[in-house]
């Protein structure tokens, strides 16, 4: 048996070897007409100017030898049954390609004009082109059942554990105390909930809502009840759609507030990293999403809210540091009444599920994985109904969520804003910048647990991160965005009678 420092040892001298080999890439596509290839060389040109400014954006996985093509981990779940030639087939690869011109878009914003001029006027000449050329390599790469399979192979988002991390012995060293761990924030956070339950203080607590009207459930179920779907069965919503659906679920908020670091608000960049919080525009960014469940593509609304920081409460704390906030999720059943919210801080941590009466949890396949975690329960919840959700102060845990129907407005209101604006943030001086890095994590917020929560295979446990990167458990494997997170963990309450 090999003690903990021999094994250390040993995976350091493996991961260099590794980092000496070459790592082949799948062969691209032969192209061959005139208009491919060059687009091709332009994209290849655009790509070395992009990774060179460092302006490179990770949310989404980049499809190998097809420069135009981006997937996430929904798109790719449909790899299967989209790969013969049809209605399915191309709606796919367009929903692939207009990721890729979102990314691409970010990745322009940031750069410096004089970097970009030789290879477009400007930002939108470019984007133009990236569309234009991103049809004419779908037709060719994609014209035959030999390039579609090739597509269908690649188009696999890898998840944000690090293998050699996972295979070298270490994890499985770690996994008992990091096991109790887990065991004890369960504990610590059902407690939390039960205290918030019975607590009548209140003069601390500071009150938010969405700003506008109220949404009535008749809005609601007409939205849903006139949806159409595209051949992958995604429901198309009209941006007036997505408005009134944002602003319907858009959680009340009940902060604990004793400092500027429980003041929520829009990001902006100052001088240098990390970004800042202007808590003078109270702003929570959402980001439309979806989920498959039950044969079906659910609708997602995301919420997330950013916080100035998490205080250290000492000089050895591991979980203070810049930047700090809450992420709320409701899937949406068909009729547009909520199933089930979902949880976590935008590191990843703290992922928690609160279900309604509509669902049943499923129990874990292996007791010794992170599953669901699920310190409270809502009733069945019709149209509009209202969540509410409280955080501590400081630490900005969520200590309780509860569900009433849409009554008085609070005293203090926010707005809503879209979430990619943080992959184009205007800086000071002029230009743009993602809040986000290459390796889509947040410059600024990293946490000193990172020192020492490596081994569960997670790159920098703790910082902050871009959506689609999001890996919630120590133990075992879970994406915030897996595309059946939902479905592997709950059961229709209905089919179950």
């Amino acid at each position: 048996m090999l003690d903990p420092m021999r094994r250390l040892v040993i995976v350091v001298a493996t991961l260099l070897i590794a980092g000496c080999a070459t790592v082949e890439s799948p062969h691209p596509p032969l192209r061959t007409s005139a208009e491919a290839q060059a687009c091709a060389e332009w994209l290849a040109q655009l790509d070395d100017v992009v990774d060179r400014a460092g302006t490179r954006d990770a949310g989404e996985h980049r499809i190998a030898g097809h420069p135009y093509l981006r997937a996430d981990r929904f798109l790719a779940s449909f790899r299967h049954e989209a790969k013969q030639p049809g209605p399915a087939f191309n709606t796919w690869v367009e929903r692939q390609r207009r990721l890729d011109l979102v990314g691409r878009e970010a990745e322009l914003r940031g750069l410096a004009p004089a970097l970009l001029q030789p290879l477009a006027t400007s930002v939108t000449a470019a984007l133009g082109k990236l569309d234009q050329c991103g049809q004419v390599l779908a037709r060719e790469d994609l014209a035959t059942p030999a390039g579609r399979d090739r597509l269908k192979d690649l188009t696999v988002v890898p998840d944000d554990y690090a293998q050699w991390v996972r295979s070298s012995g270490l994890y499985a060293l770690a996994r008992w105390p990091f096991s109790l761990g887990v065991e004890g924030w369960h504990r610590e956070a059902e407690a939390m909930f039960r205290k918030a339950a019975t607590d009548a203080s209140v003069q601390r607590i500071r009150r938010v809502d969405p700003a506008g009207a109220a949404v009535s459930p008749t809005e609601v179920r007409d939205v849903f009840g006139q949806v159409r779907r595209d051949a992958l069965g995604v429901p198309l919503l009209s941006p007036q759609d997505e408005s009134l659906l944002f602003r319907a679920y858009a959680p009340r908020y009940e902060i604990e507030a004793t400092g500027s670091f429980d003041r929520f608000g829009a990001l902006k960049w100052p001088d240098a990293a990390p970004p800042q919080v202007d808590s003078s525009r109270p702003v929570v960014y959402r980001r439309l999403a979806h989920t498959r469940f039950q044969g079906r593509v659910l609708v997602q609304l995301v919420y997330t809210m950013w916080f100035p920081e998490r205080p250290r409460s000492h000089p050895l704390d591991l979980l203070g540091g810049a930047l700090d906030g809450l992420v709320m999720r409701v899937t949406l059943g068909e009729d547009g009444a909520p199933l089930v919210w979902d949880t976590i801080h935008p590191c990843g941590c703290y992922h928690m599920f609160f279900p309604t009466t509509a669902l049943k949890a499923v129990p874990a396949p292996d007791p010794d994985e992170e599953w669901a975690f699920i310190p409270a329960r809502l009733p069945a919840m019709g149209p509009a109904d209202r969540v509410t959700v409280r955080t501590a102060t400081a630490t900005h845990y969520l200590v309780s969520v509860s569900s009433a129907p849409a009554g008085a407005i609070a005293s203090e209101t926010y707005t809503l804003a879209d979430e990619d604006e943080l992959r184009r943030l205007p800086l000071p001086g002029g230009g743009f910048r993602s809040i986000y890095g290459p390796d889509a994590l947040v410059r600024g917020s990293e946490r000193a647990e990172r020192l020492f929560f490596w081994p569960m295979g997670i790159a920098s446990p703790g910082t902050m991160r871009q959506w689609g990167r999001h890996p919630t458990a120590f133990l075992g494997r879970r994406h915030f965005d897996d595309p059946d997170i939902v479905e592997k963990r709950f059961v229709s309450a209905a089919s179950e009678r």
